[in-house]
């Protein structure tokens, strides 16, 4: 029987970053993946390939702004949708081979097969063929991620009605492809196929899309992405989804009790994910799991059972690849003896739309439930040099400072750059910088970085200089 120090049980961003910590580290690792491919849904269904193909649709939309930036083009403009798809793959495969010789370079064994626990310190792993190996471990990870939610009246065919997973392989573009759920997962891939031609509509339970961000973002960004088509029905409660043939009939429940009805040749289904441990059986080792379907842990991630972790989706907090990998990092750390930290507040979010949308500490609207004294201040990205000279002209910074000793407690971007830009105010926010902190960091000009400083200007004593 092979033993190892550490066995990790999947291999996404928090299972394989948290593999090479504990490789660092000197611990004899293993990690399981049920998958031929490793990388889990961030790097095979996840963020990579649809990163991709929003930066390829990207492309094709910019090409409509070509001619008033001195470009023309003869002859026609046309998406070969398997050419893209076929490009997204590649990504994909390229990314995570990476993965796989990162493996072989930290000498990690990989063994592919479903992994289950036998004892709390014993996995079986179930191979395709059906064959069983059993491996020993002195600390065990559980990384298994999570999968697409639904809705328990929705039929996933994941043909005509489908998920995030089918969504990023079609073989058309959808005439009018229905979003069921306003967050981050349906807001990007329907600019995708936005941007391709489709008409997209969106339904969302909630008053607003990207609900969980600051009410301001979702605002704007509503404001962007109607103007480039999009259609949205906010406070609707979806009641049924029902396929016709090659068509599928939404019916949902305005605020006003009215029934309203979509008929599209698509529904992504986008109402979040849920936490996966699918034959795990976490309870042959006494590990705990919540009514909602997640790992129990600690602060220090560690479950009922003092030798067994989990990190990522399938626990407590923001499902996000770079949460996940902080977390595997702590718990290498954790169990080396060291004594890391992470700091939730400041894990920032992002939405990979154009503009993009990021954010990093409290919203508004947390502060003011907190009952918390603040200061804000704002700057436009049309009053940047940067911006105009790209024609990136929408959104904005707001900075939210304490109203006593101006330490930033939240800042909130939409626009151009905007996931690159929140490292800034990541980085201030660690070292507990103040608004003015910020203000009287010089920033390269044109840039769209002097937004930043211009929103921390008018947030110290409404002194922002160009505008």
């Amino acid at each position: 029987m092979s033993s190892f120090d550490v066995v990790i049980i999947g291999s996404g961003p928090g299972g394989y970053v948290s593999a090479i910590r504990c490789a660092q580290l000197g611990f004899t690792t293993a990690i399981i993946e049920k998958y031929a491919t490793l990388g889990g849904t961030c790097l095979n269904v996840g963020c990579i390939p649809s990163k991709a193909l929003l930066s390829s649709s990207h492309q094709y939309a910019e090409i409509a702004h070509f001619a008033e930036n001195g470009i023309e083009l003869t002859g026609e403009v046309k998406v070969n949708l398997e050419k893209m798809i076929a490009r997204k793959q590649a990504v994909v495969d390229q990314t995570s081979g990476g993965v796989k010789f990162l493996m072989d370079k930290n000498k990690i064994t990989v063994f592919e097969g479903t992994g289950s626990f036998v004892d709390s310190t014993h996995v079986a792993v179930t191979k395709a063929d059906g064959s069983v190996e059993t491996i020993e471990a002195k600390n065990i990870i559980i990384a298994t991620g999570s999968k697409p939610a639904n809705l328990p009246f929705i039929t996933l065919d994941k043909e005509r009605i489908i998920t995030s997973t089918e969504a990023l392989k079609l073989k058309e573009i959808p005439k009018h492809l229905i979003i069921i759920g306003g967050g981050v997962i349906g807001i990007e891939l329907g600019q995708v196929y936005l941007r391709l031609g489709a008409q997209v509509s969106v339904v969302e339970y909630l008053d607003r899309i990207i609900p969980g961000m600051d009410a301001a973002l979702s605002k704007e960004l509503t404001k962007v992405l109607k103007k480039q088509g999009m259609k949205f029905y906010t406070s609707h409660k979806v009641q049924s989804v029902e396929r016709k043939g090659a068509t599928v009939e939404v019916q949902a429940e305005n605020a006003k009790g009215e029934m309203v009805t979509l008929e599209g040749d698509y529904t992504l289904v986008a109402v979040g994910r849920s936490p996966y441990t699918a034959g795990l059986k976490a309870e042959n080792a006494g590990v705990k799991v919540s009514d909602r379907g997640q790992i129990e842990v600690n602060d220090h991630l560690q479950t009922s059972v003092a030798n067994i972790y989990a990190i990522g989706d399938v626990v407590r907090g923001a499902m996000l690849a770079h949460k996940a990998e902080e977390e595997g990092t702590m718990v290498a750390e954790i169990i080396a003896g060291q004594k890391p930290h992470i700091d939730y507040n400041l894990i920032p979010g992002v939405v990979y739309t154009w503009p993009e949308v990021s954010a990093v500490g409290k919203t508004e609207e947390q502060l003011n439930a907190a009952g918390i004294a603040f200061k804000s201040g704002s700057f436009p990205f049309k009053a940047l040099g940067r911006a105009r000279a790209s024609a990136d002209l929408d959104g904005f910074v707001k900075i939210l400072a304490d109203a006593t000793t101006d330490e930033v407690l939240g800042v909130h971007i939409i626009g151009a750059r905007a996931a690159d830009l929140i490292a800034e105010a990541v980085t201030a926010m660690e070292f507990k910088a103040s608004a003015e902190d910020i203000s009287r960091m010089s920033h390269a000009h044109p840039t769209f970085a002097e937004a930043i400083k211009e929103a921390a200007l008018a947030a110290t004593e409404n002194r922002a200089l160009h505008v």
